[in-house]
């Protein structure tokens, strides 16, 4: 393990140090959670990549995943982090808890004081899954757990035809109609056409901003349809909706050809 946290400073070292927790977890964990102190960002980064649960590429520790309370001591210790590199990883494993322990995560998270800046873009980025689930309790440590008083104009997604290799649009323009300032999270939603005819729901984040009395928000996302090794496409009808705060507002969709 010495080794390994020399070693971390100059190329990746989480799947190594995961053969050490599968082999002796709580001894491990107690150096990491030593290494959660260290003044390298690569060291205190290893204490908490190397102990994700779900770790994707890697097999999963099952202790963990059953129980997150074994490296919470670990992201208590870098909540703060002054390292994006650091909170880009605990905001990761933080993210791998909240598949299996959506509860007890937000309780957790809760307590973390999200005057400091750094605190709340690692919550922020932490609780992305159950947002894009539109999680009510996850919504409102964010501050936007209410329905936005808002209407919806000009939702379009175009082009209506495409085929893989083009490129479509989706926008629309959110015009508050509330006397308050409201947080609002907007995300989007790709149902996804199967082989056997069947709709796989996607959701993408797309803005998270705070609306004013009366504001205009414009939105807008572009991205290309193509294959990926962790996506095929087939042909059909896509449903597309967008989503304000976790509620559907406006749906559209496009005809895939192949």
């Amino acid at each position: 393990m010495d080794a390994l946290k020399l070693f971390t400073r100059y190329g990746s070292a989480e799947f190594a140090i995961r053969h050490f927790l599968q082999h002796d977890l709580h001894r491990t964990l107690s150096v990491m959670r030593e290494w959660s102190f260290d003044g390298n960002e690569h060291v205190r980064r290893l204490a908490s990549e190397g102990a994700r649960p779900r770790l994707p590429w890697s097999f999963q520790l099952r202790p963990i995943v059953a129980d997150p309370s074994l490296t919470w001591p670990i992201l208590e210790a870098l909540k703060s982090d002054p390292s994006l590199y650091v909170r880009k990883s605990v905001a990761n494993h933080l993210n791998d808890i909240s598949k299996d322990h959506p509860a007890w995560l937000v309780d957790k998270l809760a307590g973390w004081p999200q005057e400091d800046e750094r605190t709340r873009w690692i919550v922020r980025q932490a609780l992305r899954t159950l947002i894009k689930k539109g999680d009510r309790a996850a919504l409102a440590l964010v501050g936007a757990a209410e329905k936005v008083d808002a209407r919806i104009e000009g939702f379009s997604v175009a082009p209506v035809r495409l085929a893989l290799g083009d490129r479509l649009t989706i926008a629309a323009t959110v015009i508050s109609q509330a006397r308050e300032t409201q947080q609002v999270v907007a995300d989007y939603a790709v149902h996804y056409v199967k082989k056997s005819g069947a709709a796989s729901r996607k959701v993408f984040k797309l803005k998270t901003f705070a609306l004013e009395p009366g504001a205009t928000q414009p939105l807008s996302i572009s991205q290309t349809i193509r294959d990926f090794t962790t996506r095929t496409h087939n042909a059909g009808f896509h449903k597309v909706e967008l989503m304000l705060n976790g509620d559907t507002v406006a749906e559209g969709g496009f005809d895939l050809t192949l």
